[in-house]
């Protein structure tokens, strides 16, 4: 299935990231932390698919993405941050990625904490989101995604990290496996993982090697 829609508009989120809201087709559901292929409906791009996770609430009235663009190649995120209000793209089947299963620790490599949007939302909600904590590492302080939204989120705990930015206050270390013992107190619990394949990789492993069980350990495939 694909069906074409109109982004109603876009918000700016940080320097480089942006939501794009769009028109809602009828019978369109999902769950939070699934996502979609998307395509923008243009001469020449049709047919480059790019997978995007909906960050909107389940039950909005309109979906969202929120997608962070690459300025230094000529690729599709590139191209989104030229479009506006009434431009179209094209949606396809809705596919699982990151599934809640329970209060645990989600860990993000900068973009990556985009799978987590809807999920946590969901979980403010309803009132569900005590118990889980978002640890969420970027490159500066202005790279963060809704560092506001998530701070408000009463019973979320939250721990940023950058990694190139030695004027900010916030903590300063890679996720690694210091990291993991000075900041990580259980590792009993559930693990949702998403960034760059390789970091995403590299956690696996060490979360293993930290004790937890590979069977609570969630990442984006």
């Amino acid at each position: 299935m694909q069906i074409s829609v109109t982004i109603l508009d876009t918000v700016p989120v940080t320097h480089n990231v942006r939501h794009y809201r769009l028109e809602r087709p009828k019978n369109y559901g999902f769950s939070p932390g699934q996502a979609t292929e998307v395509s923008i409906d243009k001469q020449g791009w049709r047919d480059r698919k790019r997978p995007f996770t909906f960050t909107c609430l389940p039950d909005a009235e309109t979906l969202e993405f929120t997608i962070k663009s690459y300025f230094d190649h000529q690729g599709v995120t590139n191209q989104l941050w030229s479009l506006g209000a009434g431009d179209r793209l094209i949606l396809r089947d809705v596919w699982g990625t990151i599934q809640y299963r329970g209060p645990g620790t989600f860990i993000a490599g900068g973009a990556g904490v985009t799978p987590f949007i809807a999920i946590l939302r969901h979980l403010d909600a309803t009132g569900k989101i005590a118990g889980n904590r978002l640890i969420v590492s970027n490159q500066t302080e202005k790279d963060i995604i809704l560092r506001e939204e998530f701070e408000a989120m009463e019973g979320l705990d939250v721990l940023w990290t950058v990694t190139g930015d030695p004027g900010s206050s916030l903590l300063q270390e890679r996720i690694d496996a210091g990291f993991l013992e000075r900041h990580v107190k259980d590792f009993g619990g559930n693990f949702y993982l998403c960034g760059p394949d390789e970091m995403v990789s590299d956690l696996r492993g060490l979360l293993e090697d930290a004790g937890a069980d590979v069977a609570n350990v969630t990442w984006e495939r």
